[in-house]
């Protein structure tokens, strides 16, 4: 059949294509893959099939997957937070106020200390946690008497979990520090006399240096500061009398071992290994406590 001359080469009539709902005046043949409206050149994004059109990407994520999929996220899948410093300030301040609270009234000490049984052999107990207390394996970790004490802890909760914190995310961050202050409280339970009291975040502390240490291998960044940082609490904790290096051991092996898997957890299992492997630090600690107060009672 012959053609006018003038006449578009092709099968179809351009008059027959739809303008671009953006410009009406452009026709197009492609349309959005999410909510097919025609999209001209100017119009169109790429996706990961097709293309998209300008309002479907800012609505989600350019993917098909729901906006929550295109924010940034931090190395281990956490949030960016406004402030990356909130939870961290948190914690120092809830330190803070114990301590205040310690000062003003010193029988808390007996309440909150991490102690196994009391009072002590000969006479029957009827405190600790032996006694179901356990709750002093979370409250000692909160609890300071010394100044110098909470002054070194809360220094290090700071220089440390600032960074770790914008690191991990809230959510992570959070568990790291609870988790390797009550790695660090199972361990002096099971190995200090059940007489004996313990105060102090330094098992939490020592979690975050280690988790500091992770990080730091994972982003290979140089790790002599860290070492050097490590090597001078180890010798601090084995050579000053006064402190339970059972907490401090407890802590930084919890945080090493939480830390590992929070950032090299792979991306499409990432929340499965990260809180997986905090349940299984909170399991083994868990288990130690029972076994401890089985043979104490």
């Amino acid at each position: 059949m012959d053609q006018a001359p003038g006449s578009p080469q092709g099968p179809q009539d351009a008059s027959n294509l739809p303008g671009c709902y953006r410009h009406p005046d452009r026709e197009t043949g492609i349309s959005c893959t999410r909510c097919e409206r025609p999209i001209c050149p100017e119009c169109m994004i790429s996706a990961s099939v097709g293309f998209q059109c300008p309002e479907c990407v800012r609505e989600g994520s350019g993917t098909g997957h729901p906006p929550e999929a295109s924010r940034p996220r931090t190395i281990a899948g956490g949030s960016i937070a406004a402030d990356p410093r909130l939870v961290t300030k948190i914690l120092v301040a809830i330190n803070v106020l114990v301590f205040i609270a310690i000062q003003v009234n010193d029988r808390l000490v007996g309440d909150l200390a991490l102690i196994g049984e009391w009072p002590p052999y000969p006479y029957a107990p009827t405190e600790g946690v032996a006694e179901g207390q356990w709750y002093r394996l979370v409250t000692s970790m909160f609890a300071h008497q010394e100044i110098w004490h909470i002054a070194f802890n809360m220094l290090g909760l700071w220089w440390l979990g600032g960074p770790l914190e914008a690191a991990l995310g809230r959510a992570r961050y959070l568990a790291l520090y609870l988790l390797s202050g009550l790695a660090g409280s199972a361990l002096t339970y099971v190995l200090v006399g059940a007489s004996e009291a313990s105060l102090g975040a330094s098992g939490a502390i020592f979690g975050l240096l280690g988790a500091t240490a992770v990080l730091m291998r994972r982003l290979n960044y140089d790790m002599r500061p860290v070492i050097a940082l490590l090597a001078l609490n180890l010798l601090f904790t084995f050579t000053w009398s006064g402190i339970a290096w059972q907490a401090h051991v407890g802590g930084l092996v919890a945080g090493v071992a939480i830390a590992y898997g929070m950032v090299h957890a792979p991306r499409e299992r990432r929340a499965l290994v990260q809180w997986g492997t905090c349940a299984v630090v909170l399991i083994v600690v868990l288990a130690t406590v029972v076994v401890r107060t089985a043979q104490l009672g």
